[in-house]
């Protein structure tokens, strides 16, 4: 995505070409439009669309941003240097290390020298003077599979492996549909797939990402709730890849043009991990995502959860309600299941009906009886809460409220004697309840069946094998005063080493605000208050709010300032 900041900087260099002769006004424009409408810099479509050549672009940003340029494909790179800058960043940013001055300054290739953020964050993570150039032949991101030897033990053996299979098959690795059949059987095909997923079990990976581009496709993992790339394979081989993954998960081999998913199994040892896939055609491929499903990874244990004395005594008093519905909210990926899970866990004793609607089922749980959703067979979470409430449940689990029917009969279940468990996608503990009202469900229907709402966030965890006291910047300083009411000179913050992959994160935890419905709640949820005014009323009761928990974890030495700031911050 094309950085806002970067804009006045491309349009002044696109109408320099224009005035030195290197281009027409209308293939400024038309190059103008192709960006506005992909988000790419104007730089890199004047380079796909050829309307200019690389050298001349580089000598023009040269010229413009007084920064010398380096011919990557003719020096040698000295490994202490590359050790100097994490392959993960280094890639992830496009930059990459290239030697040291005489002052000992690290004069580093890039593809912005003008972003001034990422020049600092590069600074400050090798504790040098950086000094940016210009790859004059080459793109830096041509050049990092060149000079970065793959380490990890995926790209090792991935790498033998796509090498055993291009060595051994290329033609039929490269050509048509029907080789593309024949070759989803074969050994190497069906050991990269087993390397790929087990690797990702190991890595903690929640997905993995098998992305097209133009000219080959990239493996990506979600680790801790960011993408790392880990190999990059040729196209031919990655269909045949994709399409040995759909026969493992029932999926339409020979259908490529509609999106499917479906799911797979695969034991380990003594470990069974579940994968759910997904996938759909793009403009270079298909695209596929794999969700890992690692029961063993995952313990369902509220007391893991990260939930502060205080909150986790409020929630464990809700879950003991013999009827009322229960919320738990946050955006996607915020960890909405896992406690609904954990929560789950604690309450299966046997000696209760306990019955899930779920889109789909995650994991299985002994003395829940658990539905998937199944839109071909019309069965959705509205039919299927109706089922369900026809079998004499206790507790009952709905995956997701996002609509009027399933929220009507969930709150209509909640006052008629039974415990409700659902999630909400909304920002906060207010705007949960507000939802409600949103998608028309009556004020007093809402006042008298929620109990209660549970708000929450994901955060990195600080990696404890590199973590170091390091002083705050002026916003996070600010920000941890007016959220704490008390200064502090230092807080932990990760350096990054092998453990972490040089992230300075290990690990994720849950930031929560638990908010229990009052009496005084109940009655502004008849007036139709807003979500800030309930709120208001929570935190005036007692209410921990997520940016308070949050700068708890950080006082502790769990998370930073920063993650604080990016994950919880910004969505209030």
């Amino acid at each position: 995505m094309v950085d806002k900041k970067a804009k006045p900087f491309q349009e002044r260099l696109g109408q320099a070409l224009v005035e030195g002769g290197f281009l027409t006004p209308q293939q400024l424009e038309q190059a103008r439009q192709i960006a506005n409408i992909k988000g790419q810099r104007l730089t890199d479509v004047l380079q796909e669309q050829r309307l200019i050549s690389r050298e001349v672009l580089t000598t023009a940003l040269s010229f413009h941003l007084k920064v010398p340029v380096i011919n990557l494909r003719q020096i040698e790179i000295d490994p202490k240097v590359l050790e100097l800058v994490p392959e993960e960043f280094a890639r992830e940013h496009e930059v990459l290390p290239v030697a040291l001055g005489p002052g000992g300054d690290l004069q580093l290739a890039m593809e912005s020298p003008n972003d001034f953020e990422l020049i600092n964050t590069v600074s400050a993570m090798v504790r040098k003077t950086v000094r940016p150039m210009l790859p004059l032949d080459t793109k830096v991101g041509d050049m990092l599979d060149v000079v970065y030897k793959p380490t990890s033990q995926v790209a090792q053996q991935l790498g033998q492996t796509l090498k055993t299979i291009t060595e051994a098959a290329p033609a039929r690795a490269l050509a048509g549909p029907v080789a593309v059949l024949e070759g989803v059987s074969d050994a190497p095909i069906v050991r990269a797939v087993e390397i790929l997923t087990l690797q990702a079990v190991k890595s903690r990976a929640s997905d993995i990402h098998v992305v097209p581009t133009a000219d080959s496709a990239k493996v990506l993992y979600r680790i801790d709730g960011v993408l790392h790339t880990v190999h990059t394979i040729p196209l031919g081989i990655h269909q045949n890849m994709v399409s040995r993954i759909k026969v493992m998960a029932n999926m339409d081999i020979s259908e490529r043009r509609r999106p499917q998913d479906g799911s797979f199994t695969l034991n380990f040892g003594e470990r069974e991990v579940n994968f759910r896939v997904a996938c759909v055609d793009t403009t270079y491929g298909e695209m596929m995502v794999i969700r890992v499903l690692d029961k063993g990874s995952i313990h369902f244990d509220i007391a893991e959860l990260g939930l502060v004395e205080s909150a986790r005594q409020v929630y464990d008093r809700l879950i003991r309600y013999p009827l009322g519905m229960i919320l738990v909210s946050g955006p996607t990926g915020s960890g909405k299941t896992t406690t609904l899970y954990a929560t789950l866990n604690i309450l299966a004793d046997g000696k209760r009906n306990i019955m899930t609607i779920e889109d789909p089922v995650e994991y299985h749980f002994e003395n829940v009886q658990q539905i998937d959703t199944n839109p071909a067979a019309g069965i959705d979470f509205g039919i299927g809460l109706r089922a369900i409430m026809r079998m004499d449940p206790d507790i009952i689990l709905i995956g997701e409220i996002r609509d009027i029917e399933t929220s009507r009969t969930a709150i209509q279940a909640a006052n008629t004697g039974h415990l409700v468990l659902s999630s909400i996608h909304s920002n906060d503990s207010g705007s949960a309840v507000t939802r409600l009202l949103d998608l028309g469900v009556e004020p007093f229907a809402v006042s008298t069946g929620l109990v209660g709402v549970v708000a929450q966030r994901l955060v990195r965890k600080v990696c404890p094998d590199c973590k170091r006291l390091v002083a705050p910047t002026a916003t996070e300083a600010l920000a941890y005063e007016q959220e704490m009411k008390e200064s502090a000179d230092e807080f932990y913050s990760g350096q990054g080493c092998n453990t972490c992959s040089f992230t300075g994160y290990l690990g994720r935890i849950g930031v929560f605000e638990v908010l229990p419905v009052t009496e005084e709640i109940r009655s502004l949820i008849i007036q139709r208050a807003t979500a800030s005014v309930i709120k208001e009323r929570a935190v005036k009761d007692g209410m921990i709010t997520m940016r308070q928990d949050g700068m708890r974890k950080v006082k502790e030495g769990l998370t930073t300032l920063s993650e604080i700031l990016r994950s919880v911050f910004t969505t209030d």
